[in-house]
């Protein structure tokens, strides 16, 4: 234990801070998909990155590492976006062993539809309540967490590689 480095009070604050504001911005933004969309932000994700993707199509593991989801909660949310028909999934072509999941014209429609309310949240929600400077340190920062975590997010790239 005594090679932990505590918080400080003033640390604490921060982190403290930093972790309500996440937490209450990412429920604000799911309470909004869900009123006036119907989908959680976590479907709403997996049609963007679909949406983006070549033929909107990815191979699952590549999706999940996307959406930063594991694999189980990755196959049960596609699984539910499939009974909606607003994903379609299919083997893998160059490998039996994975398999790709592409987002449907229906799927597609949705998100269209849910796009502008979501898009206005995140506005409102942060982008109006910061300043410019506000806004270019808030990407430094996140840059250099992101960055912080370049190993640990290796290796899980490397274990989804296999799914």
């Amino acid at each position: 234990m005594s090679d932990v480095r505590w918080l400080s009070a003033d640390e604490q604050q921060v982190w403290r801070g930093f972790r309500t504001a996440v937490t209450k911005f990412t429920e604000h933004l799911d309470r909004q998909l869900q009123r006036d969309s119907g989908m959680p932000m976590a479907y709403y994700e997996i049609l963007v990155a679909l949406s983006e993707a070549p033929e909107r199509s990815l191979r699952m593991s590549e999706l999940a590492l996307n959406c930063h989801s594991s694999r189980s909660r990755l196959s049960h949310a596609v699984a539910k976006l499939e009974k909606e028909g607003w994903v379609e999934r299919r083997a893998c072509a160059s490998d039996r062993r994975g398999s790709v999941a592409r987002l449907t014209d229906r799927g597609f429609a949705v998100l269209e539809a849910a796009a502008p309310g979501h898009v206005t949240a995140v506005r409102e929600q942060l982008f109006d309540v910061l300043t410019p400077a506000q806004l270019a340190s808030l990407d430094e920062i996140s840059r250099a967490m992101e960055n912080g975590l370049q190993t640990e997010c290796a290796q899980v790239r490397a274990e989804l590689d296999e799914f």
